[in-house]
């Protein structure tokens, strides 16, 4: 599988790239959208609401070392991209907690590497069958 852009996306070193392509094995086409992947990466939100309380966890399943990658990203782009911290403070001034934060970009970080490793739909080619007897 080629992905020449991966490791051009901030924060994504070797490691990681690895570990994410890994995940996503040799028929990446498998992965019918960006939700199956974060699933697979074990970054889907699962409800985790109490009475008036509205909120969402992390799925704990899925894989653990593509999950771990998409967490270095996040904490390195938390470090080093101005928009990421600003997001931060953003989401800390609406009252959400920095785990919850987390969770957010590691899904965000899931759906840009997702775009990476799963190739566009080829062009639809003409309708009908070649050499049709009729």
């Amino acid at each position: 599988m080629s992905t020449p852009g991966l490791l051009e996306v901030r924060g994504v070193g070797p490691d990681s790239a690895a570990a994410l392509l890994i995940s996503a094995g040799d028929n990446p086409e498998r992965l019918v959208s960006e939700a199956s992947f974060a699933a697979l990466c074990g970054t889907g939100p699962v409800e985790a609401s109490s009475g008036k309380t509205q909120r969402r966890r992390l799925n704990r399943g899925g894989d653990r070392q593509a999950n771990a990658a998409l967490y270095r990203i996040v904490l390195s782009r938390l470090r080093w991209d101005g928009r990421t911290r600003d997001y931060l403070q953003r989401r800390l001034t609406e009252g959400k907690t920095r785990r919850e934060i987390i969770r957010c970009l590691k899904r965000y970080v899931a759906r840009e590497i997702y775009r990476l490793i799963v190739p566009a739909a080829p062009p639809a080619g003409p309708t009908g069958a070649v050499g049709s007897l009729g």
